[in-house]
């Protein structure tokens, strides 16, 4: 007897045993989905294992229902890759299989292209005189039209009229296939308009030379130096060898700047994918990349599980962005996880951008990777000019000091265009009662709402939750509600009376919410003119604004002296990134930072020395605290609505790991509140574990995650684990 066990959606790190039926045995695949009784439904599962025994009484197991595919979804080489990922994150492995699979499989669609529908004649209906349906008008009109071949609007002519057509056997539906298309047989690809300098040349050819085995390339570039040209012509040698490429890139808004680049260069299929598309066009597109009808693909941190025929390169624009770090349920980092796609798959990865992150640099300074340069600006456009403004005891009118405001007005004077960077959304982070003192708070998280006015709401930046903006103090009665602090909104609003003959744009996750609306802002600014964009951290990301000649940065302080041992990274990478965009082409730039503490060492690091000696003295803080990345760690989350299940849960965890392991190696820390103690009504709470080895870390939470599925408490709260955190919960 065959027994397939089967993994479904859930967060089980366990599988199901079903007996095989015997008229279906030969069919029986690992990767294949069924249809399963479950409880009192059915259930569509992925197949994990066949064995001809099981640890449960075999007369009690039940029998799949339906198999619902002839052959699996998986290539070896992606089920190879997806069983390395669950285990490393030690995530169910059926929430990952499934993760990598479009809505629509998961719900037991046909993992087949779509057919198409259509009317044609049949032999009778060919030579049949259109006049004898002359009591029939309709009819007698369709009928002549499909005989002459025209083509026919799909709203003229009502269902009735074609089953009328159709009971008289003269014309029938049949189903039509779209063929695959051979880009392969007809590779092309249009000149670079760039003349590459010695570096992107020498770049190029050290990819090259290992464009069909395994290598991990850093490719470090300042802003504007042709980092996507390097990409274009490392692509062209997999595509002309008939190989397929994926991109990754941080967020929706570059995809399609991104792909229009490679449109212009490569005369080959080319998609996008991104958690805007529709279900269908996301199952077609996934469709069309297995069957290797797609040569390029450029997505989000998801594209990443993309089933390929034959992929040739992985490319992942911006390495160093916390987008690529999944911050609910599988907690993967796209970026390293794709390192160990292109391991498996035998190819080149390129890893890109102006500022890599700490792990990356460690990686390339212990040889691990290929650590190429790019030092020099596309077209020798020179480095913006940074200035540092001490703003203590200036009067800041919706954070703008004066200096900063004349600076303005001399770069619009030039005809020039200004950013505006300000990483808080919203017109107010708080809402308070001037008389008692009230702030309005979210229930579900005890933070602050943040005030939008725009909207007239509260929105809470936690859970999303959002209610009306109160007509008087819920406390004293009070009508004198006012907001306290800036946001962008605050800022755009501001700049519109002191610049009111200047367009300005802000540009944040709440205005470019409605798709299209970035492409939109963006097509305004690049018509050139004088022109403010105001925004988050969207602006920092891979646009290029050739008329852009000044950035503000409007408040820092809060990075320079955060908790988070990685916020003075972040916060570098951000302010080299945003100082990027100014000075591009032939325009010189200025970038203008203000900030209560212009001595900060750090800062004046960073400045005056720039991102790579910033990131070699983090490297070495980092190593004699020994902090990631040399150290590994994991972070376990608990969460419940008494305040009491999450901490005595995570103290029985750490109890039992001081029990079980008697290793220095290992630290606790915790367990403690989380960073943000409440959101959406739950309690958090977490524990820090702590190794200088990885694999020693590994085995602990393996034998940890067995010994947790067995204990009763965890049915009364929600608890996950976070590999490899890039920030507190």
């Amino acid at each position: 007897m065959l027994i397939a066990k089967i993994v479904l959606p859930i967060r089980l790190h366990q599988t199901f045993d079903y007996i095989v039926p015997d008229k279906l045995a030969n069919l029986a695949t690992l990767g294949i989905r069924v249809k399963i009784p479950f409880g009192n439904r059915h259930a569509i599962g992925i197949i994990s294992a066949l064995s001809s025994q099981s640890e449960y009484d075999i007369h009690k197991l039940k029998t799949i229902s339906e198999f619902i595919d002839p052959q699996p979804l998986f290539s070896d080489k992606l089920w190879q890759f997806l069983l390395w990922a669950a285990d490393y994150y030690h995530y169910p492995l059926g929430e990952v299989l499934f993760h990598a699979i479009p809505i629509l499989l998961r719900q037991g669609k046909a993992a087949t292209k779509s057919e198409t529908l259509i009317w044609q004649l049949t032999e009778q209906g060919k030579i049949i005189d259109s006049c004898t349906l002359a009591r029939s008008v309709k009819q007698q009109a369709l009928l002549s039209l499909m005989q002459a071949g025209s083509e026919i609007e799909s709203n003229r002519f009502s269902p009735a009229v074609y089953k009328a057509l159709s009971d008289k056997a003269l014309i029938e539906k049949i189903a039509l296939i779209p063929d695959a298309y051979c880009w392969q047989k007809n590779i092309s690809s249009n000149p670079s308009p760039f003349v590459l300098n010695a570096q992107q040349i020498s770049a190029i050819d050290s990819i090259n030379q290992q464009c069909d085995r395994f290598g991990v390339f850093l490719l470090e570039g300042v802003t504007g130096s042709g980092k996507t040209e390097v990409y274009l012509q490392a692509i062209e040698a997999v595509i002309l060898q008939g190989k397929q490429a994926l991109i990754l890139v941080p967020e929706i808004g570059l995809t399609p700047q991104t792909i229009k680049r490679f449109q212009q260069r490569f005369n080959v299929p080319i998609v996008m994918l991104h958690s805007a598309m529709s279900e269908k066009e996301r199952l077609s597109t996934w469709l069309q990349c297995k069957q290797g009808d797609i040569a390029i693909v450029i997505g989000t941190r998801s594209a990443l599980f993309t089933p390929f025929k034959q992929l040739g390169m992985i490319i992942i624009d911006e390495e160093h962005d916390s987008s690529y770090k999944q911050q609910e349920g599988w907690r993967y980092h796209a970026r390293d996880l794709a390192i160990v796609r292109a391991k498996i798959e035998n190819i080149p990865i390129i890893l890109g951008s102006a500022t890599p992150s700490l792990e990356t640099l460690n990686n390339a300074k212990a040889h691990r990777y290929q650590h190429l340069h790019l030092t020099e600006r596309a077209g020798n456009a020179e480095l913006a000019q940074q200035v540092v403004l001490d703003i203590k005891g200036l009067v800041l009118s919706a954070g703008l000091s004066q200096p900063l405001i004349d600076k303005i007005k001399k770069h619009l004077a030039n005809d020039n265009q200004v950013i505006l960077f300000l990483n808080r959304r919203g017109f107010s982070p708080l809402l308070i009662c001037h008389d008692c003192g009230w702030i309005a708070e979210c229930p579900r998280c005890d933070k602050p709402y943040t005030y939008h006015q725009k909207q007239h709401k509260l929105i809470c930046h936690h859970c999303d939750s959002h209610r009306a903006i109160p007509n008087q103090c819920p406390k004293c009665g009070s009508t004198h509600l006012v907001p306290i602090g800036f946001g962008t909104e605050q800022l755009e609003l501001q700049l519109n009376q002191l610049f009111p003959d200047v367009s300005v744009s802000r540009i944040d996750r709440d205005s470019t919410a409605k798709k299209g609306a970035l492409d939109e802002y963006l097509k305004q600014v690049n018509l050139g003119g004088k022109h403010i964009l105001v925004g988050t951290q969207i602006l920092a990301k891979g646009h290029h604004f050739p008329d852009v000649t000044l950035v503000g940065i409007i408040d820092v302080d809060g990075a320079l002296f955060s908790s988070d041992f990685r916020a003075t990274e972040r916060f570098a990478q951000l302010y080299t990134q945003v100082s990027g965009r100014a000075g591009r082409e032939n325009k010189a730039g200025e970038v203008i930072l203000q900030t209560y503490h212009p001595e900060h060492p750090l800062l004046n690091l960073l400045l005056q020395q720039g991102y790579q000696a910033f990131a070699n003295q983090m490297l070495l803080d980092r190593q004699i605290t020994r902090l990631p990345p040399f150290s590994y760690q994991a972070l376990f989350h608990a969460a419940d609505r008494n305040n009491q299940y999450a901490p005595q849960f995570l103290q029985k965890v750490a109890d039992w790991l001081s029990k079980q392991f008697n290793d220095d190696m290992l630290w606790l820390l915790g367990p403690s509140p989380a960073n943000q103690p409440k959101r959406a009504g739950y309690n958090r709470w977490q524990l820090l574990l702590q190794h200088t080895e990885r694999h020693k870390l590994q085995l602990v939470l393996s034998q940890l995650v067995r010994e947790i599925e067995q204990w009763p408490e965890i049915k009364n709260l929600r608890w996950s684990i976070d590999v490899d955190p890039i920030e507190g919960w």
